[in-house]
């Protein structure tokens, strides 16, 4: 924060004279507020003149008639807008500071934002879909940025840090994030038999297996045909429908079919042996 005072040399004390003084701060997207304020001071003898108000910060002059920086002030500049996302499992937060940046303002600013989206913007299903989305729209404005030249010196503020490059910061780790979600999500349905099709194997390790009786709470998991456990494999699916006896007939090799429904959703499985049996029907 910089405080300077407005007017010519500090009067003799005496007669209160008042003044004003900027204040400059750095507001939440980089851009300077600036406000003004009076401020009493003594005074003995007023001055005859008042002197014209100086500079606050930088050259005179400096960057008339020309894009310059929100952030610093700076020469050239472009018009800019960054983008992040944080997601939230259920909900997602979109992110954006605008420009005009300087080339070093905008390269600090699209690390910092880049760094933070990925290892934020991943948590949610939606946000797996969007965050890639919002960070390929950040490489245009980048490369308006990187056609900048350096900074030109006498600027009122001072060029962000640009700090390291986004491939040597920790939060690089965030791209594994959505492959390890997804292996996951991958290991977790592969052995549901909802996704089990034509040619896959399945298991059943209900006690009424081998049976050969119909049984109403099977717990069927899909299983590698190499499996020693696998005791059936699919010839054939149908969905929306449970009527195994119709459907199944419609495949030579079936002896037993699995069934599933819950609600309005409802499938079949049509099944051939693969251990000796009696036929057996699995339906829940």
């Amino acid at each position: 924060m910089t405080f300077r005072p407005l007017g010519g040399p500090w009067p003799v004390l005496g007669v209160r004279r008042a003044v004003g003084f900027r204040t400059h701060f750095l507001d939440h997207h980089g851009g300077f507020t600036i406000s003004t304020q009076s401020a009493e001071l003594p005074d003995a003898t007023a001055p005859t003149e008042t002197a014209s108000a100086a500079p606050v910060q930088g050259a005179p002059g400096y960057g008339e008639g020309h894009l310059t920086c929100a952030v610093c002030g700076s020469v050239p500049a472009v018009d800019a807008t960054i983008r992040g996302h944080q997601g939230f499992v259920i909900v997602m937060r979109y992110l954006k500071r605008r420009g005009p940046f300087c080339r070093t303002c905008g390269i600090a600013t699209h690390r910092e934002m880049t760094s933070d989206t990925l290892w934020q913007g991943w948590w949610g299903i939606p946000s797996m879909i969007v965050n890639p989305i919002v960070m390929l729209f950040n490489i245009p404005q980048r490369l308006k940025i990187n056609k900048l030249a350096e900074p030109l010196p006498g600027a009122p503020g001072t060029p962000m840090d640009t700090g390291k490059p986004v491939y040597l910061r920790p939060t690089i780790v965030g791209l594994l994030i959505p492959a390890v979600l997804i292996a996951l999500l991958f290991t977790l349905l592969k052995d549901d038999p909802e996704f089990a099709k034509a040619g896959d194997c399945v298991h059943n390790s209900s006690p009424l297996a081998m049976s050969g009786l119909n049984d109403n709470n099977p717990d069927v998991k899909v299983v590698p045909c190499s499996d020693p456990q696998a005791d059936a494999r699919v010839v054939g699916r149908a969905d929306d429908t449970t009527d195994g006896e119709a459907e199944c007939r419609k495949y030579p090799d079936a002896d037993s079919y699995f069934t599933y429904k819950r609600g309005s959703d409802k499938y079949l499985l049509c099944l051939t042996s693969l251990k000796p049996r009696p036929k057996l029907t699995f339906t829940p």
